[in-house]
């Protein structure tokens, strides 16, 4: 028996590869094994190949797997992109449709299923997926009830009658393949999984459900790939909690909007990938001039342009840090795994509020659509935080005088008050101004208040800015990374460590303001830093090289074209580079 396999299906875009995915995963998910996720698609409605690949695993798993053990391919074409990835004694079921074949040199056994003939015995091709999804389910020996327990929930609003038919589409196809191979294969029996209910989600359904947590009520946005889940989700939860999503005509009008909701008290995010974060650039400026909290997620892909708009990338660092003209305090954070996309958007909203600065969430194309196991979420952990934001009565003025919003303090926070409030009274404008918001070009007033505004994050640190799996005081290398790499950099030193090599893993989770106080340690004690970053020019690992040093000692380990990285390009760079 084995402790965990790798699947892919692969077809056209618009052939059931998507709907296939999630009915296999899911039914795997209801029988407690891990899972994680990888989709490779195309920039388009239909057509073009695409993929879905998921590892299974009785144990935690936070990567893409190497090689893959069983390809289902509606189309030559999968067969031919994906084979490579096959380990010996792989298996590939294939559409019999059209006379599918395995490439030279793939040690690989071949199922030619009559997918698509069974799917229209049965009255329509549309049920092919079905049909692939028995096979391949059966030759794992796992028990079909559960699969048809997953059918049920995805036609069940359609009817009986439609979910009877695709649940005899799936028994007709495990009929077949288990005729052909003599039963289910002993080399991919899984061990039980340890039966516990788990989550199963992406990135941007965590981003959406811990944005309800942190008390958002509005999200003004427009769609974009990959950021479009996170609004799709809120459309459907957003109206339980008493909010709304409004879809506006561009990204300005999202960031505009959000930031005069929050003005007015509500709680509000847009979200976005890199076009539409260059044009929320002059409003975020807007937000921190005005000192007005707004909360927006980043999620990357690849650039510039349109660029590559369905595939992964890390390429943002630099705008989200440096996009804005002129000098405002802003946060950004980066998550690395979905746990951590839940908890750092309620962090978000908190921090926005109590340092009245825009927020930034960047996660990465992998990260916000890689489905993945997700241990259940501790809603206890919750805490809503407004910071200075006065609800109560307010006293009265002095004549002629008005509420100071932007008043000189301390800790350079001042009182914020919402629109309305007896004797709140301020002016609100993005240019230069006084304490109660009066337009001024004072050259005493613009020093004062630019060292307010940018002196007010200082100290700040969210929770684990820097995460470190440090267990060695001398290590070989340290290994740096963000976003949704984490998972496979660990997978890669377990390999390693069998090799006698000592390498730390730390994740950078704030980009902005850099906790160099919190890095540097690590850094100091490694032989060598290996900063791994889904980019070209090695942006992590400049921002290192700015705020920490140790450049004598910073090697940078990239990738660029549009795929995620793999546990053994990990492994292979870290043994050249020890």
């Amino acid at each position: 028996m084995i402790s965990q396999l790798s699947w892919k299906i692969g077809g056209q875009q618009g052939e059931g590869v998507e709907s296939t995915d999630r009915i296999f995963s899911t039914a795997l998910n209801r029988l407690g094994y891990y899972l994680y996720g990888y989709r490779h698609f195309s920039s388009r409605i239909k057509g073009g190949h695409t993929n879905n690949k998921i590892r299974i695993s009785t144990k935690p798993i936070r990567a893409i797997s190497d090689d893959l053990d069983i390809l289902v391919a509606f189309d030559q074409e999968s067969i031919d992109l994906n084979a490579g990835e096959l380990r010996a004694g792989g298996v590939v079921v294939a559409d019999a449709k059209f006379s599918p074949t395995i490439p030279e040199g793939i040690e690989a056994r071949l199922f030619a299923v009559p997918i698509t003939a069974i799917a229209e015995e049965l009255g329509t091709s549309l049920m092919k997926n079905m049909v692939a999804s028995g096979a391949s389910w059966a030759l794992l020996g796992l028990p079909l009830e559960v699969f048809n327990k997953a059918v049920e929930e995805e036609f069940g609003r359609k009817g009986p009658a439609v979910v009877e038919k695709n649940v005899q589409a799936v028994k007709r196809g495990a009929e077949f393949v288990l005729e052909q191979a003599g039963g289910p294969l002993e080399q991919f029996k899984l061990e039980s999984a340890d039966g516990k209910q788990k989550l199963f989600m992406i990135g941007n359904e965590a981003l959406g459900l811990g944005a309800i947590a942190a008390g958002c009520r509005l999200m003004s946005a427009y769609p974009i790939t990959p950021a479009s889940e996170i609004m799709e989700y809120l459309i459907k939860k957003l109206p339980k909690f008493g909010g709304t999503v409004v879809q506006t005509e561009d990204e300005i009008a999202a960031a505009t909007m959000a930031i005069g909701a929050n003005y007015a008290g509500v709680r509000t995010m847009t979200a976005s990938a890199g076009p539409g974060l260059s044009l929320m650039m002059e409003s975020i400026g807007l937000s921190g001039m005005t000192e007005t909290p707004l909360v927006i997620v980043d999620t990357q892909r690849g650039g510039p342009s349109t660029g590559l708009p369905t595939k992964q990338e890390q390429s943002d660092i630099n705008a989200l840090i440096y996009g804005t003209h002129g000098e405002i305090p802003k946060v950004v954070l980066a998550p690395s795994t979905i746990e951590e996309c839940f908890y750092d958007m309620v962090e978000a909203f908190n921090v926005a509020e109590v340092y009245q600065v825009p927020v930034i969430v960047a996660t990465d194309l992998q990260l916000s659509l890689g489905k993945q196991s997700c241990e259940p979420l501790d809603y206890g952990r919750i805490r809503i935080e407004r910071g200075k934001l006065q609800t109560g009565e307010l006293p009265e003025r002095e004549p002629n005088k008005l509420f100071p919003r932007y008043e000189f303090s301390e800790d350079g926070i001042s009182p914020r008050v919402l629109p309305g409030a007896m004797n709140g009274i301020h002016h609100v404008t993005g240019v230069e101004h006084d304490q109660e918001g009066k337009p001024s070009e004072s050259a005493d007033n613009r020093r004062k208040m630019m060292e307010k505004r940018m002196g007010k994050l200082d100290s700040l640190r969210i929770t684990d800015a820097v995460k470190a799996d440090a267990p060695h005081e001398a290590p070989d290398l340290v290994v740096v990374a963000m976003g949704s790499t984490g998972g496979t950099v660990d997978e890669a030193r377990l390999r390693l460590a069998q090799e006698g090599m000592a390498i730390n893993h730390v994740t950078v989770r704030q980009l902005h303001p850099f906790p160099s106080d919190l890095l540097e340690p690590h850094l100091r004690k490694a032989k060598k830093v290996v900063v791994l970053e889904n980019n070209a020019t090695g942006q992590l690992a400049n921002l290192i090289k700015m705020n920490v040093g140790c450049h004598d000692k910073i090697e940078s380990l990239l990738k660029y074209d549009g795929t995620p990285f793999l546990p053994s390009e990990i492994e292979k760079a870290c043994r050249e580079m020890r």
